[in-house]
Parts: structure tokens; C-alpha cells; sequence
């Protein structure tokens, strides 16, 4: 067994499972992450790619002697959550943690309307509402925050405070029933407790009963409205059929659901983007969606004399039309208000304290405060249950003046050419100007006389407190290999390797290094020597400073001295991963394979990094109750 006796002695397991683990940043800095009291046990990872799977197979199972399970599915899949729960049987998970794609979200490409990942973070909540675990954490890049004016935000957050406390719902029915009746008509106090009961329940069954009860109350209450009107005129009037369609239509939300994620997997699957199909796709989207649908209705009811002047019954259709789109927690702001109203604002403040299953905060972390050496700025909602400790904050373990730098991290590897493949450790170029750079370290950055420097802590890793290997690294090419023990290569260090590239792009990085960026003037120049570029961005790294965001692009960065492009294992170190973790599957990939084989540089660039996901492990670990 590789993990130390000496380590789990005393301390209790805290259970977590990691999903859209990805290369496993999350993964590998909850492994880091330990108090005097808990550390955490790893129960499963799942993620869409087979690469992702074989990574952490290779590095939990295999070298950490792990039982980690992993689930290779869509967690969009209607098979996913059953699949789940099977894997996990009985165990009870303490933390769940996951990132929803981020490509859509980002601030620094092209945002979709109707993107199918937007959906994504709905299906990690259905796990959250599935599991209940003590804490759960999200993370996404900054951008989100902004996507859609900040609406997408707002969304995020009441669909997390809407995760409710099952033992608390019968008080608070009792509760609402009692303020609705009191300040509604009767109609919209039943529709109103209906879509109560339709939100708050969590079988799938009694919710579709309580959607029908709401509709079957909409329908009599339209029907009534329109007794009136002459039967010929009603049947064949067009507002009054689009209200009545219209209805029919919302009620019929899963079929609507399913035409929908079909459209929008299909925009995925075929690129409709910036063509001439992409607005009559996204117009058909829009047309069938609740909001769309709700206008409708509304529009035609003012259009018909009959329903426009029949007073309060007009006015609670109007409101109960409206109240069928309202996600549960804009319920709870419609009752507030009419607790205000009735002066019983303090009974419902106790009620909802009791109902939330979990206080929500966001944060945006900055790894570099975490030991990273690199500015990445990533959105984090930490979700904790209310029978827990609230984690408002996850405090910085780096001063702002002591912060890891480039040449820390990366001088020891410098030691590659071009083209060139390297699996041990050799004499690096040295830059005598650099070496105050170099400083003793604590694992989490903290400066220490005792410690060790960021490379010492890559090359002898940071899970040696508790773990004894039980193999060496190794790569494979694929699943097939690691099943079949193939083809299994073994070496000290891994996914150092360069690009073989020709003597115009190596002149093409070394005028934007010697620039020291990709300027204006860097273009000109670079223009007038026959060496101009398509690429929207270079990144030359500084030495004495952090770099900025590692993306999924090699070619993108550019090395502080050598004026090439970076190597795996660089990338790594600029994302805190050990040595000893090992990549696996493809180096690179063009074009669109990217998407579908997740090679080596994309796992690195889409990784949380562990350094920064230690810390937010370490935080959950000292409030765990």
C-alpha cells in the first residue's frame, strides 16, 4: 500500500470526488491538502475524456496505489447521475468539486449564445442536490462573472441557494400557505403553492403531478375568462389559440427540453458559428423557450377585450403565466416581499435560514497568492451546508512582495534545444543576474530558511508526507497499454520535449523576445523582415515576474531566454504540478481533434492548479465538522 500508515494515524478521511477532473489540478492538490486532524480521501473522478481517464488512472491508481474511481460520460448524459450513485454505492461524500467547461465563459474568445456548455453547471448542481455533501466547490475562469451583463451569475447563485434542506420543507410549506392565503386571490395562492411544490420536490413523479395541478388550475381559470365569448369566435381567434397553445406548450417543457439540447448538440457537433445559420438556429431556440413562450401569452391576453378588462382574475393569470418561469428562489423573493408586507418578515428570515441547505460564496483567487508562479485568475463559489462552518475566504499563503517567480520555477529545465526530447535532468544555462530569485520555500510558498525552492519541491514532489510510490513514473501511448502493462516507459523526467521548428520560426520568436512582446512595433518589424505571423498573441515570459495565464497553446508562450516555445513540462511547472506527474496520450494535436483527444498541453493548460486548489482544500479541511 503507498499511502504511510504514519500519515492516516489520527486522521479521519474526508471524502471527496472531483468532477470534469480533467488532468486532476483539483485532484492532485486535495491529495496535498492535510490538517492535524483530516486529510482527504479520494472516491472517484469523472470526466468526458478518455485521456483525462488514463492520466489519473496512471498517477492514482497506479503510482499512488489508490482506489480512485473514474466515470469516462457526459454529465449531461441521462445515465450519469445513476452511474454515480452506483459507483459510490453506500459511501457518503463530504466535498464535491468540479469546473463546468470554461471555453464559453472565457473572457478571451467569441461568447455562444445557447453554447451546449452552458447547460453544464445545472448537471453538476443535479449531483449536488443527489449527494448533499457537507461542502462543494465550483470553479470557472474570471469571465463568467460578466457573461451576459452578469445575468449568467445571478443565475449561478439562485440555482446554488436553491438547493434545499428536506427535513426543513414541511414547516415552510406550512408557512407560505398561510402567507399566500393571506395576501392573494385564492386561485393565485393554490398556483402560487403549487409551483412551491413543484420546485421543492425531490421526486420526479410528485413534481410532474404538481406541474400538471398547475396547469389544469391555469386552463379553468382561462376557461372561466372566456365563457363570455362567443364559442366560434373563441375557437378561432388567434390570440386566444396562442394563449391557449401557449400553455400547452409550457406544460410540455421536457419535450421542449430535449428538442432543445438536441439543437443546441447539434450547433456543437457541426460548428454553427458565424454562418449563415447560426441566427435561424438560435431564433427557433428562442422561440420555444419559457421566456419567449410567457411573452407570448402575455401579449395575446392584453389583445383580447374579454380577458384585457376582467380586473384581478386578468391580473393573477398575468402573474401566474409569469410564476411558472421563476426558478425557486425568485419564489422566495416574491415571498419575502409579501412577508414585508404582512410584517412577518423575521418568521420567514428563521425559515429560510433552516430551508437553504447551503450558504454560497464567490470569490476570485489569483494563483499566484497560492505559491503558483503565474497569474491565473479563476471564480470560485464554495457552497457549505448549514450544519457547517461557512468558508467566506481562502486566505493567501504568498506575501504580494514574495511571490514565486518564472525563473524559479522553470531555470532548472533549462537545458533543452530545439527539437529535442530529454528524460533526465541535466546542467541548465545558467543566469547569474536571475539567482536572487531563487528562495526557500514551504510547500504553499510561504518564504522559510528550512524550506526548499520551487524546484526542489518539483523534483522531489509534495505528496511525500504521505505517500510511498507504489511504481515509479511511467508513460503510456494509450488505455490499451496500461491495460495490457505495453509499452510502458520508464524515465526520470518526463514531457520535457521541443518542437523541431525551421529557422523562420525560431527568427519569428527570437525578434518578438528581443522585442519583449508582440507589439505593434514588434509586427512592423517582424513585417519588414518576412517573418509577419496569423497568431493574435505571443506571451514572452519574465523572468522576474509570474506569467500570465497558461493556456492550451505551446506556441503561444515564448521562453524567457531560449525564444522558443515551451515544453510540456514547463507548462506544468507553471501550474505547480510535480515532476512525477505524468502526462499521458498525445503531446499535441491540431485543429479540432483538440476537442475530442485532450492532448498533453490542453490537460496542462485547463488544469486548476494544485497549488491553489491545496489551499482550498486546506480551508475546507479546518471547518469540516
Amino acid at each position: 500500500m503507498a499511502q504511510l500508515k504514519a500519515f492516516t494515524k489520527g486522521r479521519k478521511p474526508v471524502t471527496f470526488i472531483d468532477l470534469f477532473a480533467g488532468a486532476g489540478g483539483i485532484s492532485e492538490g486535495f491529495m496535498q491538502a492535510y490538517t492535524d486532524h483530516n486529510y482527504y480521501d479520494f472516491v472517484l473522478a469523472s470526466d468526458i475524456n478518455e485521456n483525462c481517464e488514463l492520466t489519473h488512472r496512471v498517477r492514482y491508481n497506479e503510482q499512488l496505489g489508490l482506489d480512485t474511481k473514474f466515470i469516462t460520460e457526459d454529465i449531461m448524459s441521462s445515465t450519469f447521475l445513476p452511474h454515480l450513485k452506483k459507483a459510490l454505492g453506500k459511501k457518503e461524500i463530504d466535498v464535491v468539486t468540479g469546473g463546468p467547461s470554461c471555453q464559453s465563459f472565457s473572457l478571451s474568445g467569441r461568447r455562444k449564445r445557447f453554447d451546449k456548455r452552458d447547460g453544464l453547471f445545472n448537471h453538476y448542481l443535479k449531483v449536488i442536490r443527489a449527494l448533499r455533501p457537507k461542502y462543494f466547490v465550483m470553479e470557472n475562469v474570471k469571465g463568467l462573472l460578466t457573461k451576459d451583463n452578469g445575468r449568467f451569475k445571478v443565475e449561478i447563485m439562485r440555482e446554488m441557494r436553491s438547493i434545499i434542506d428536506d427535513k426543513a420543507v414541511g414547516s415552510f410549506l406550512a408557512f407560505a400557505d398561510k402567507l399566500l392565503k393571506e395576501s392573494c386571490s385564492p386561485f393565485l395562492a393554490s398556483i402560487f403553492l403549487l409551483k412551491l411544490q413543484m420546485e421543492i420536490t425531490s421526486k420526479e413523479e410528485k413534481a410532474t403531478g404538481f406541474k400538471d395541478q398547475f396547469f389544469d388550475l391555469l386552463d379553468n381559470q382561462l376557461r372561466n375568462m372566456t365563457r363570455q365569448i362567443d364559442y366560434r369566435i373563441s375557437k378561432s381567434d388567434r390570440y386566444i389559440s396562442t394563449i391557449r397553445h401557449g400553455l400547452y406548450l409550457l406544460r410540455r417543457n421536457e419535450q421542449r427540453d430535449k428538442i432543445t439540447a438536441d439543437i443546441i448538440n447539434e450547433k456543437t457537433v457541426s460548428n454553427i458559428d458565424n454562418d449563415l445559420f447560426v441566427e435561424k438556429f438560435n431564433e427557433f431556440l428562442a422561440t420555444i423557450s419559457d421566456e419567449e413562450i410567457s411573452s407570448k401569452i402575455k401579449l395575446s391576453i392584453g389583445q383580447v377585450e374579454a380577458l384585457k378588462n376582467a380586473g384581478q382574475d386578468t391580473i393573477d393569470l398575468l402573474k401566474a403565466v409569469d410564476l411558472y418561469s421563476f426558478s425557486l428562489d425568485e419564489c422566495f423573493d416574491e415571498l419575502q416581499k409579501m412577508s414585508k408586507e404582512m410584517k412577518v418578515s423575521k418568521e420567514y428570515d428563521d425559515i429560510m435560514a433552516k430551508l437553504r441547505l447551503y450558504n454560497v460564496e464567490q470569490m476570485v483567487l489569483l494563483s499566484s497568492d497560492y505559491g503558483v508562479p503565474q497569474n491565473r485568475e479563476r471564480v470560485v463559489f464554495i457552497g457549505s451546508r448549514n450544519d457547517q462552518k461557512p468558508i467566506k475566504s481562502v486566505p493567501a499563503t504568498v506575501n504580494k512582495d514574495d511571490k514565486v517567480t518564472v525563473y524559479e520555477a522553470i531555470s532548472d529545465l533549462d537545458f533543452i534545444g530545439n527539437g529535442e526530447t530529454l528524460t533526465r535532468y541535466a546542467e541548465p544555462v545558467l543566469h547569474p543576474e536571475y539567482d536572487g530569485l531563487i528562495k526557500r520555500r514551504k510547500v504553499d510558498g510561504e518564504i522559510a530558511d528550512e524550506g526548499k525552492t520551487f524546484a526542489e519541491w518539483s523534483r522531489e514532489g509534495r505528496l511525500n508526507h504521505r505517500f510511498q510510490f507504489e511504481c515509479q513514473p511511467f508513460y503510456v501511448r494509450d488505455a490499451d497499454d496500461l491495460n495490457g502493462r505495453m509499452n510502458m516507459e520508464t524515465a526520470e523526467l518526463f514531457n520535457h520535449q521541443t518542437s523541431a521548428q525551421n529557422d523562420t520560426v525560431k527568427q519569428r520568436l527570437k525578434v518578438i523576445g528581443e522585442c519583449g512582446g508582440y507589439t505593434d512595433e514588434c509586427k512592423k518589424k517582424l513585417k519588414d523582415l518576412g517573418l509577419e505571423s496569423q497568431k493574435r498573441n505571443y506571451f514572452v515570459l519574465k523572468a522576474d515576474s509570474q506569467s500570465p495565464t497558461v493556456v492550451t497553446m505551446p506556441d503561444d508562450f515564448i521562453h524567457y531566454s531560449r525564444y522558443r516555445a515551451m515544453t510540456v513540462r514547463e507548462m506544468a511547472r507553471l501550474q505547480s504540478f510535480d515532476d512525477s506527474f505524468v502526462f499521458q496520450g498525445k503531446r499535441q494535436t491540431g485543429g479540432d481533434k483538440r476537442k475530442s483527444e485532450i492532448p498533453q498541453y490542453t490537460l496542462v493548460g485547463n488544469a486548476v492548479p494544485p497549488l491553489m486548489a491545496r489551499a482550498i482544500g486546506n480551508e475546507i479541511l479546518k471547518n469540516i465538522l
